[in-house]
């Protein structure tokens, strides 16, 4: 029987999404308390490999096991096995040919801003904190540049080892909530480090540093050492993996991991 399992974590703690030769990784500890459930070794696959750091509250998986357990026994079972920072929001059960990566449809990342003279005490782990002035327009304007489908080499890491450069962007926005800025990327896929670089530049832009056009510029260059600096991991979170309607999934909508202030 194949399960989908929804999870949600804190990424801060962990070496990212994968397993680990050091360190750990978040589907290291969700396979080590889904065997506790399924009383058997369990491998899962992943919608979207977050990097270090990097958090998420709809992240999707899926595995398959012999052990016969309802819905809300999957959920609580892991739920019981599993730390703090890790939870399991959900379980359904899917086709034998769904598959949690390549079944997607689109991917959705927010990246969250802290924009104002001081740090933040209770925001250090969600929120790049930026002191600088950031012209909200600015980096809308910048943004139109990178939407559709584009060869993004200039915002992949060096290490990436996806097959092909070109993705496409189906929506990049920028929202303002008084101290607060949000910069949201839902695309079919992303390269590693891409939503990262992307927010690097738009920050640039937004600081003054470059013209809105200069992100159009450094897609077309291909050139990754023409973007800047990546935003840091930890302002960085997947919200939201989409599938076919066919797909057997109904997960519950998803919510802000952090209740963003309203002005």
């Amino acid at each position: 029987m194949r399960i989908a399992l929804g999870v949600e974590y804190d990424g801060t703690a962990y070496n990212g999404w994968q397993r680990q030769r050091n360190g750990t990784g978040v589907q290291t500890v969700v396979e080590r308390a889904l065997a506790k459930v399924a009383d058997a070794q369990v491998e899962v696959v992943c919608a979207g490999r977050t990097d270090a750091g990097v958090h998420a509250e709809a992240q999707v998986v899926h595995f398959d096991s012999t052990a016969r357990r309802s819905r809300r026994s999957w959920v609580l079972g892991v739920n019981s096995n599993l730390p703090p920072d890790i939870s399991a929001r959900w379980a359904e059960f899917v086709a034998d040919d769904f598959d949690a990566r390549y079944s997607a449809t689109s991917r959705t990342y927010r990246y969250l801003i802290l924009n104002r003279p001081t740090r933040s005490a209770l925001y250090r782990d969600r929120a790049w904190w930026i002191h600088r002035p950031l012209d909200e327009l600015r980096m809308r304007d910048a943004a139109v540049h990178l939407r559709g489908e584009h060869d993004f080499s200039a915002f992949r890491a060096a290490g990436c080892q996806a097959l092909t450069p070109n993705r496409e962007v189906f929506d990049l926005t920028v929202e303002r909530r008084a101290e607060w800025l949000v910069v949201t990327v839902r695309a079919n896929a992303f390269l590693q480090h891409m939503v990262r670089n992307i927010v690097g530049v738009l920050v640039a832009i937004g600081a003054g540093d470059e013209e809105a056009g200069w992100a159009g510029e450094v897609l077309e260059s291909r050139d990754r050492t023409r973007g800047g600096v990546a935003a840091p991991a930890h302002g960085l979170t997947l919200i939201e993996v989409r599938y076919p309607g066919g797909a057997g999934i109904r997960a519950p909508a998803t919510s802000m991991l952090v209740p963003l202030p309203r002005p």
